[in-house]
């Protein structure tokens, strides 16, 4: 009887501490969505039958920035940035179709093109109802961006460029190979992929000519390998990189975008990029005179040696961009 009553009380007692924990996690998830907490949220929703993944934080009154990635990374190239600056702002880094957590359809069911992708962005920013924000642009980002800002002029707040290029000029040597790919896809097809997938080559989009390769963490393009080196993802990615020649002959018009509408710019360039040029951030002040640009100790993903000083540099421009006058 007293062994009954002993493992009756065990059970009793267990019974009580779960269920406080689990009242204590949801109450702290409650507390989380209800204060816009400085935690990074992991969502996806479905939209047009594909599910996109996205980041969030912080409160939805605050204002709104939308970050934008490059290639081959995700939205988890935004997260130093998204909880710092969560206290202050509403901030939601999306994967495009393709890449990161969303989905990945096959090449031969899905129409890998930037307008395509960018399309889904829109959706996603309806589907939040993002009526106004900041847009943050990272190398993919640039046309993706560009083409969301051109449909909703009105929606974009500021404009803030990290080695994303709209301009001819800002195209280095490198990509001299890459227009013949455009010109004859099937001659130089293997040739691309192989190098397009390779460790070497996703090493050096970090690494560049950085005369600091040691602090760049491995985990980020090793990373970036074997996710490009996943089944069918050559194929999603070379479709989608022929098609960027879309982007490039889309410069002229964005320029004229940038001159009609002057947005509020931030040019941030991280100067040892071995794909864009130095002169690609100047030429967005051709366009945008009152633009402003940053030239910092870093690669085409600055943000692996230069988190800091772009952290200062975004939020000093944040703070006098998102002052509605």
């Amino acid at each position: 009887m007293i062994k009954i009553f002993l493992v009756a009380s065990v059970c009793l007692v267990s019974t009580f501490f779960l269920s406080t924990h689990i009242v204590m996690a949801q109450n702290s998830i409650r507390t989380a969505k209800k204060s816009g907490s400085t935690t990074v949220i992991f969502k996806s929703v479905a939209i047009n039958g594909q599910s996109i993944f996205y980041r969030e934080a912080g409160e939805v009154k605050n204002p709104a920035v939308l970050f934008l990635h490059g290639f081959p990374s995700s939205s988890r190239m935004w997260q130093p940035l998204l909880k710092a600056l969560a206290t202050n702002y509403h901030v939601i880094a999306p994967d495009y179709i393709g890449f990161g957590h969303s989905s990945q359809p096959a090449a031969g069911d899905f129409n890998y093109t930037f307008e395509h992708l960018a399309s889904y962005i829109d959706s996603l920013i309806i589907r939040l109802s993002l009526k106004r924000f900041v847009m943050v642009q990272q190398d993919y980002g640039g046309p993706i961006g560009m083409r969301i800002a051109e449909k909703n002029p009105e929606k974009i707040q500021a404009i803030i460029i990290q080695n994303a290029v709209c301009h001819q000029e800002g195209l280095s040597p490198l990509w001299e190979t890459r227009k013949a790919f455009w010109a004859d896809k099937e001659k130089y097809y293997d040739a691309v992929k192989k190098n397009f997938i390779s460790l070497e080559a996703t090493r050096q989009r970090h690494i560049g000519a950085s005369p600091t390769p040691e602090i760049i963490d491995p985990d980020t393009y090793t990373d970036e390998y074997l996710f490009l080196n996943k089944p069918g993802m050559a194929a999603i990615q070379l479709d989608l990189f022929y098609d960027y020649q879309n982007n490039v002959s889309s410069y002229p018009k964005w320029q004229a975008w940038l001159r009609k509408n002057q947005p509020k710019m931030q040019v941030i360039w991280g100067k040892y990029d071995p794909s864009f040029t130095i002169e690609g951030a100047w030429k967005y002040k051709e366009d945008v005179p009152a633009a402003e640009v940053h030239l910092v100790e870093g690669g085409h993903f600055a943000l692996d040696e230069a988190q800091e000083e772009i952290l200062g540099l975004m939020t000093n421009f944040l703070k006098r961009v998102t002052v509605e006058k």
